[in-house]
């Protein structure tokens, strides 16, 4: 709000800053009367020094602060691009560390007990001897990213992206303890197919973005086939090509549907609580299943 003139500012011929000249111009804002120096052209006529002052002061009040940009829901998708940089980032350090990184970081399900955070380390991580592993994950991230995370927000898109990973990593350990629980003949079944093997790679996470996209894409204007089409090609490659693990494919999807339906559920403002707790709920849902995979053959996991 501008400061109202004086009255006598107003009513004068003369300027208000520089008493010695005549003018007969007024701020559009206050009513001062203002020389050519003192002028400032606005969308409507002139202001004077004091009240442009006063909108540049009033638009910085109105700019919202660091943090609420980082976590807001703008237009840049932020955290999609951070994500795509920590990726290539860590493949360049695997290179450089010789596989170190890659042996203490990658997905292993027997050391999951001792070693947790490999169930989310391991998802930014990728083949080194793949460097397609790498840009194809990376091509995914970027094309279904953005779209996803200026329409969710920055926090709630990357909850999505972090739990959907965790989603991918049950998949994929939940076939060790059927190799344990068989005395290691499900490893022989189906021609291999069932043998559990370490994993790395962000496509559990990025299943999880296809997973959302299937459940919002009403909200979000989309059309169905087409995500349909990109989903069932990709998880029918990680059948067909060896060495992919189709199992991270299906539990990224599966949790990411079932996030963003309580994304879908709890749109509403007041609903903010209830949404958390039910992410929440289902990571900790993650957990329980991977602490009863841990205790039901303990001598099984380092």
């Amino acid at each position: 709000m501008t400061t109202p003139a004086p009255q006598a500012e107003i009513d004068s011929e003369y300027c208000y800053r520089h008493p010695d000249r005549q003018s007969f111009i007024h701020c559009q804002r206050c009513g001062r009367t203002i020389c050519p120096q003192c002028q400032t052209q606005a969308a409507v006529g002139v202001q004077c020094p004091e009240c442009v002052r006063e909108g540049r002061q009033q638009v910085a009040a109105s700019r919202p602060g660091l943090f609420a940009r980082l976590i807001g829901s703008g237009s840049t998708p932020i955290v999609t691009y951070v994500l795509i940089a920590l990726c290539v980032v860590l493949y360049v350090a695997q290179w450089v560390t010789g596989g170190a990184l890659t042996n203490a970081w990658a997905l292993d399900p027997r050391f999951i007990a001792s070693q947790p955070w490999r169930l989310i380390t391991s998802a930014f991580l990728h083949s080194t001897s793949l460097i397609p592993h790498l840009l194809l994950n990376m091509y995914a991230l970027f094309i279904f990213g953005p779209a996803l995370e200026r329409f969710l927000g920055r926090v709630r898109y990357l909850a999505l992206y972090l739990v959907g990973a965790l989603g991918g990593s049950v998949g994929v350990v939940l076939l060790y303890p059927l190799w344990v629980a068989t005395n290691h003949a499900s490893s022989e079944w189906l021609g291999g197919f069932l043998a559990w093997s370490p994993a790395l790679g962000a496509s559990g996470a990025i299943f999880a973005l296809m997973g959302a996209l299937l459940v919002l894409r009403k909200a979000m204007g989309l059309q169905l086939t087409q995500i349909l089409i990109v989903v069932v090609v990709n998880v029918a490659f990680g059948f067909i090509a060896p060495g992919i693990a189709w199992q991270a494919h299906l539990g990224g999807l599966g949790i990411g549907a079932a996030i963003a339906a309580v994304y879908l559920a709890t749109r509403r403002p007041e609903q903010k609580a209830r949404q958390i707790a039910s992410v929440v709920g289902i990571g900790l849902g993650i957990a329980v299943i991977l602490a009863a995979c841990v205790f039901s053959s303990p001598g099984y996991y380092g």
